[in-house]
């Protein structure tokens, strides 16, 4: 469809194309334009009110060449439909032939392979071939080896026979003469070994004995040790609540000679509890210090457990290494007399096998003689393997061949039902099979050759070693009598050497049992020694044990005493301190009412300065009631100043400036002074500023003072 599309278009423009030619053949340029003019731009060469350039003609022109280049590429286009035909079914056939081809070529390729597979095959099995033709020549080699070692082992037991069969009667004789030597010194070290073990084991049962002793004592020490420990922590948590009262004891000083400032009235109690409290603090301080004695007391002591309990262990050490040093000599002494028992026993072993090894040469050279006859016989059996091998080996080649041509055969008529390509493949693969069956022959030819030089060669070896094999009976028959000889002669000087070795180790023996009773008479001392020792230590373990008891019995007592004296200071303390409180509150009370007396008389004067001040306003006025007034103002101001007291032993002190605060019970004689006093115990009218500062400074003090005293 798009070809078609395409096709219909082109003629709809040559149509119009050809129309436009015919118009414009009435007016072609003669001249062509300038290049000036060519290159000017459109704006300029158009008209601006039609919009038609002014050159038109050289415009049509060009695309007159423009009409002329179209038509001559749809000229080429107009057979593109058909030629794309053509083209596809080409492409379609060629495909067809490339797939053929494929499969050919696939084909040809499973062939060739299976041809290379069969060829590899044929040539594995030719190295198969000459591998078992070098293993048999090994093998023969290896035959003739052996054979030539029998040879010597013969020619040498043979020598070594001769020389040794004088030697057995003589060695048998002395071998009966050491076996009873040997049996002696075995009876007579059983008898030195009961003994030793019977004296160690007594030694050992008397050493286990003092060491449960001696565990026995550790272990009551170790209670007594525990024991003091604990007491010694009581005594350290004694001394701590020591040490803590004592501070207790300081603050309670601290607050007294805070009071002792406010109290003056109270100094000689003050001084006589202080007093007290300085015996007391010497009293703890003896007791610290006594304390920090029995401290380092007790740590001397504990050093003095660990060093003889580091001494016990020493001594238990040393009893154990005795008892391994007598095991380990008791061990040495038997493994040396299994050595020497080993020893004969490889001596009567090495006789039994001299003699076996005699009947063995006998009968291996018997057996020589029929391996000889074996190895002719699998000689002869091997050129008969050799000859089967080559006739199998022409059968193989000649089946190769025939396989071979019926398969190039079969190959030939495919390759002729094919086209001319596959002549040229078939002339290659003609090629390929002459260079294959060129190669074969030659390897056939050389295979052959190389079978024939091998037997050849095989043939001369056997009979050289036959030849050789005689040779070598005749020299090992030659030999046998000077190695017997030769045996003989080694078997004396073994059994010379042998008898040497023997007595020195009678003699190394008889010195170490020389050396081990000297060692058991040391060990004797040495174990004397420490019981000695252990005794001397348990008794002095003993004593300092009854001292640290005494020591002990001493401290609590002194303990005791302690305590009921640290208890009566406490009870002092707390008298004290009650008489304390009772003082401070005393003093606080007194306080109290001084203050609400001074407050009671500067209200007074303010009163009667302003009765003066009335007074002096109307001084004629009146004199008679004036004189009336002051005694009845006076009263009513004492009664509205001065009420009686409560219940609870206080009251209050009002007047025109409202409430004056708490006066206790306990100030009537002052209350009658003042009314005693009257107008005449009254100052001055302008009383002084300095008393009214000291007294706000004395009031700031107690306030301050109590307020401490409430926080502590």
């Amino acid at each position: 469809m798009s070809l078609q599309s395409t096709d219909a278009f082109v003629c709809q423009s040559l149509n119009t194309v050809t129309t436009s030619h015919y118009i414009m053949d009435q007016h072609t340029p003669m001249h062509p334009l300038p290049e000036e003019i060519q290159k000017m731009a459109r704006d300029e060469t158009v008209c601006k009110y039609c919009g038609v350039s002014y050159l038109i003609l050289h415009e049509y022109k060009l695309m007159e060449e423009k009409v002329k280049a179209m038509e001559k590429e749809m000229q080429f286009y107009r057979g593109s439909v058909e030629r794309e035909k053509a083209l596809q079914a080409e492409l379609r056939s060629l495909n067809l032939q490339f797939e053929q081809s494929k499969t050919d070529n696939a084909f040809q390729g499973e062939r060739i392979q299976n041809l290379t597979i069969q060829l590899e095959k044929q040539q594995n099995d030719l190295q198969s071939v000459f591998d078992a033709q070098r293993c048999l020549e090994e093998q023969l080699k290896e035959a003739h080896s052996q054979s030539q070692l029998f040879r010597e082992r013969i020619t040498c037991q043979s020598v070594a026979l001769n020389k040794t069969v004088p030697l057995l009667h003589f060695a048998k004789t002395e071998l009966i003469s050491v076996r009873k030597e040997v049996l002696c010194i075995f009876e007579t070290w059983a008898e030195m070994k009961r003994k030793l073990l019977v004296e160690v084991e007594e030694a050992a049962k008397a050493a286990l004995t003092e060491l449960r002793i001696l565990r026995g004592s550790l272990a009551g020490s170790q209670n007594e040790n525990v024991c003091l420990r604990d007491k010694v922590k009581e005594l350290q948590l004694v001394s701590d609540s020591f040490v803590s009262k004592t501070q207790e004891l300081q603050k309670s000083l601290k607050n007294e000679n805070e009071l002792q400032n406010l109290c003056q009235n109270l100094d000689n109690k003050t001084l006589d509890l202080q007093n007290q409290l300085k015996t007391a603090e010497l009293n703890l301080q003896k007791v610290t210090s006594e304390m920090q004695h029995y401290r380092d007391m007790l740590l001397m002591k504990s050093k003095d457990t660990d060093e003889c309990q580091a001494k016990l262990k020493l001594l238990e050490q040393d009893a154990e290494n005795v008892k391994s040093r007598f095991n380990a000599d008791l061990l040495e002494k038997e493994n040396i007399l299994m050595d020497y028992q080993q020893k004969c026993k490889h001596l009567l072993e090495e006789l039994t096998e001299k003699k076996r090894n005699e009947e063995n040469m006998i009968r291996r050279a018997s057996h020589s003689d029929n391996e000889l006859a074996v190895l002719k016989t699998i000689a002869k059996q091997a050129e008969e393997e050799v000859a089967k091998l080559k006739q199998e080996r022409e059968s193989m080649m000649m089946s190769h061949q025939n396989r071979i041509e019926q398969l190039q055969e079969g190959f030939r008529q495919k390759m002729l039902k094919g086209d001319g390509w596959r002549a040229k493949m078939e002339s290659e693969l003609n090629k390929e099979r002459a260079n294959h069956s060129s190669e074969l022959d030659e390897l056939a030819f050389r295979l052959k050759e190389e079978a024939k030089i091998e037997l050849d060669i095989e043939k001369q070896k056997h009979q050289e070693l036959i030849r050789m094999y005689q040779k070598d009976q005749e020299e090992m028959q030659k030999k046998i009598p000077v190695l017997i000889s030769s045996a003989r002669h080694d078997q004396q000087m073994e059994i010379t050497l042998l008898a040497g070795k023997l007595q020195e180790a009678q003699s190394k023996l008889m010195q170490k049992e020389e050396a081990r009773e000297k060692e058991m008479q040391s060990l004797k001392n040495i174990i004397s020694d420490l019981e000695l020792r252990l005794k001397h230590e348990q008794n002095n373990g003993y004593l300092f044990s009854e001292e640290n008891k005494k020591e002990l019995d001493q401290k609590s007592d002194e303990l005791k005493r302690l305590t009921q004296e640290h208890n009566k200071l406490l009870h002092n303390l707390s008298l004290v301190q009650e008489e304390n409180t009772f003082l401070q509150e005393t003093v606080r009370r007194e306080c109290e009412e001084r203050f609400e007396l001074t407050e009671a008389l500067t209200l007074a004067r303010e009163q009667i300065l302003e009765f003066k001040k009335i007074g002096e306003k109307f001084p004629s006025q009146h004199t008679s009631t004036s004189q009336s007034l002051p005694s009845g103002l006076l009263k009513s101001n004492r009664q509205k100043i001065f009420t009686r007291p409560t219940p609870d032993k206080e009251t209050k002190l009002t007047g025109r400036y409202g409430d004056l605060g708490p006066v206790s019970a306990s100030a009537p004689t002052q209350h009658r002074r003042i009314d005693k006093m009257g107008f005449s115990a009254l100052p001055s009218p302008h009383p002084p500023r300095e008393r009214a500062s000291s007294v706000g400074e004395a009031r700031k003090r107690i306030t301050a003072i109590l307020r401490q005293s409430s926080q502590r």
